[in-house]
């Protein structure tokens, strides 16, 4: 489920897509990620397929390695559309602050994380 929160011109808008796997992986390729294939189910030896959870977790990822840095609140507001509720967007800042990817650095009262490499 995405979940899309704010105005056109002065009417609030509340949007909820439902989403399917082959919804994510289409989103994916629009912003230049791959996300994996569910695997056939007679073929035992291959890796389990990515959850929607892991879905989510990539999109998130190359959201703020294609923006280089983002404050909190921009990147909370980001993540909660893409998850669906403020309290999954919490949990993907949680998970990226601890990401070996990510550098989060105080500026006052607005923490600012930033993408490495």
């Amino acid at each position: 489920m995405l979940r899309i929160r704010g105005t056109v011109g002065d009417l609030p808008v509340d949007l909820t897509v439902e989403m399917d796997e082959s919804d994510w992986a289409r989103l994916g390729s629009h912003l230049g990620i791959q996300v994996q294939d569910p695997v056939p189910q007679g073929d035992i030896s291959a890796k389990p397929a990515a959850s929607r959870n892991d879905a989510i977790w990539d999109i998130a990822q190359e959201l703020l390695r294609k923006a280089g840095q983002m404050t909190g609140p921009d990147l909370l507001g980001q993540l909660e559309g893409l998850s669906g509720s403020t309290a999954a967007g919490k949990r993907l800042m949680v998970r990226m602050r601890h990401s070996a990817s990510v550098k989060v650095e105080s500026q006052g009262d607005t923490p600012v994380y930033h993408w490495i490499e």
